[in-house]
C-alpha cells in the first residue's frame, strides 16, 4: 500500500523558492517514489506515517567529496592545497592499500554520512581498486546513492602513490567491471586533477569514458598555485580546461569541483559543454584557496551543486556547507562591491538538493515521480519553534542543526533508517 506521510513540509522546487506546508502531506509510492504534495489529506487509501509537528525536508546531496580523507578531518588546515597534499593527504591515501583499514574507515564514512541525511554522492575513492570496490560495495549497502570512483594519478605524487600509466587504466577497467553488480553505485572516471595525470592517461581516459559512457569527475582552477602549474604542464594549452577538453573528459555532466579561479573563457566552455561547477565552500577557505563567485556561474547558466569536498572541507554534514556556502557568497558580495549577490537561504539549500536531484535525472523538491529522498527534522531542541514561520523556522534549522536533529532519513529505495 502507498505511504501518506503528514508533517511540516519544506522543499525546494525553484531555485530560491521554498515552498512550505504547514501539516501538509506527501504521497509516496509502494515502489518508494513520491506520488504528489498536498497541503489537505488527498483522497484514498494509506498507510499513515504522522512527523507530529517534526520538519519533512529533502535528503542532501554531496557531490564532491574524498572517502579516503574521512580518517583525517581536520588536520593540515593551515597549509594550503599543494602542500597539504603532500604533508597529510598522499600519506594518508596510501594507507588504503590495507583492505581492513579501509573498511573500517569506510563503514564509519557511510553511517555519518546517512545519519547526517546524505542519501546522494559523488565520492572520489583512492587508486586502490580493490579498496574502491568495497567503498562502493559499502555505500551501496548503507543505502547512499551516486558515484564512486578510482583516482588515477601517474606523476606529480610520491613514489609510494604512483601508478604506471598502463597500469591506473587496466585497474580502472577492473574496478568499472567490479561495479557492475551493483544497483545504486555506479562507477565514474576520476583523473585526480591534471598536474597527476601525464598527457597518455589523460586521453587514455578520456577514450575510456566514451567507450563505456561514464561521465566523469575531477578539479579545477581551485588554487592559484595549482593554475600556473597547469599553466606550465600545458603551456599550448587556452587554460586548466584545455587539459581536459582535448582528453575528451569535458563533456556533458563532468563534475568539476572548485572553480574559484575559472575565468570568463573557462566558464563560457563550461556552460557550452554543460559542465557541472561542484562548489566546495568550507574547502575553498579551509585550506585559503578563496571564494567561488558562485553567483556569476549561475547568472552565466552554468549547472552548479554542492559538495563538503572531506577532509579539506572539515565537516561531511550539508547543512554545514549550506551555512558556508552562504557565508562565502556574502563575504564575495562585499568584495565586488555589492555587484553579485549572495546566496539566500533558499537557493544554497536547492544548490546541495533539488540542482543534484536534477543530475541524477529527477525533478525538482519533492516532484512527482522522484525516488523519495528525504529526512524528518525535529527542532525541538533549539526551543521557540511554535512562534515562527515555517520558513523562519527552517532558515533557522539550517543555521543550527546538528546530526542528532535528524531523526529519520528516507534513501529513495524504500528504505528508512530510524535513529
Amino acid at each position: 500500500m502507498a505511504t501518506l506521510f503528514k508533517g511540516n513540509i519544506v522543499h525546494a522546487p525553484v531555485f530560491g523558492e521554498l515552498v512550505c506546508i504547514e501539516h501538509g502531506y506527501v504521497a509516496v509510492s509502494d515502489e518508494g517514489r513520491v506520488t504528489g504534495v498536498y497541503a489537505a489529506r488527498p483522497e484514498g487509501e494509506f498507510d499513515e506515517v504522522d512527523l507530529g509537528d517534526m520538519i519533512l525536508t529533502q535528503a542532501f546531496c554531496d557531490m564532491h567529496l574524498h572517502a579516503p580523507q574521512y580518517t583525517m578531518l581536520g588536520r593540515g588546515m593551515d597549509l594550503q592545497l599543494l602542500e597539504w597534499l603532500n604533508r597529510y593527504v598522499f600519506p594518508e591515501e596510501s594507507r588504503y592499500a590495507d583492505i581492513t583499514y579501509a573498511e573500517n574507515s569506510y563503514r564509519r564514512l557511510a553511517d555519518e554520512m546517512i545519519s547526517g541525511g546524505t542519501t546522494r554522492a559523488a565520492v572520489f575513492s583512492s587508486l586502490h581498486t580493490d579498496s574502491s570496490l568495497l567503498l562502493a560495495r559499502i555505500l551501496e549497502e548503507r543505502g547512499v546513492s551516486g558515484f564512486v570512483g578510482k583516482v588515477n594519478m601517474d606523476r606529480n605524487c610520491p613514489d609510494f602513490l604512483c601508478e604506471d600509466t598502463e597500469a591506473s587504466l587496466s585497474e580502472t577497467r577492473r574496478f568499472i567491471d567490479g561495479c557492475k553488480d551493483f544497483g545504486r553505485i555506479r562507477p565514474i572516471i576520476t583523473p585526480r586533477f591534471t598536474p597527476a595525470c601525464t598527457d597518455a592517461l589523460l586521453f587514455a581516459l578520456g577514450e575510456l569514458a566514451r567507450e563505456t559512457g561514464l561521465t566523469v569527475q575531477s578539479h579545477i582552477s581551485e588554487n592559484p598555485d595549482e593554475v600556473a602549474w597547469v599553466k606550465d604542464l600545458w603551456p599550448t594549452g587556452r587554460g586548466y580546461w584545455d587539459s581536459y577538453l582535448q582528453a575528451g573528459l569535458f563533456e556533458k555532466g563532468a563534475l568539476m569541483g572548485h572553480c574559484v579561479y575559472s575565468d570568463e573563457e573557462e566558464r563560457r566552455v563550461m556552460a557550452k559543454k554543460s559542465v557541472w561547477a561542484i562548489h566546495c565552500p568550507l574547502s575553498n577557505i579551509d585550506i585559503a584557496s578563496g571564494i567561488m563567485p558562485v553567483r556569476r556561474f549561475i547568472d552565466e547558466g552554468i549547472n552548479v551543486a554542492m559538495g563538503s569536498d572531506i577532509c579539506a572541507g572539515a565537516s561531511l554534514f550539508m547543512p554545514r556547507v549550506i551555512v558556508g556556502a552562504i557565508r562565502a557568497s556574502k563575504l564575495n558580495w562585499i568584495h565586488t562591491f555589492k555587484q553579485e549577490a549572495f546566496l539566500t537561504c533558499a537557493e544554497a539549500f536547492f544548490l546541495a538538493t533539488s540542482a543534484a536531484a536534477v543530475y541524477f535525472g529527477e525533478g525538482t523538491g519533492f516532484a512527482a515521480g522522484n525516488e523519495f529522498h528525504a529526512i524528518a527534522i525535529d527542532d525541538s531542541r533549539l526551543g521557540f519553534s511554535n512562534e515562527l514561520p515555517l520558513v523562519e523556522r527552517f532558515e533557522r534549522i539550517l543555521y543550527r542543526m546538528e546530526p542528532v536533529d535528524i531523526k529519520m532519513v528516507w534513501n529513495g529505495s524504500g528504505t528508512t533508517s530510524v535513529k
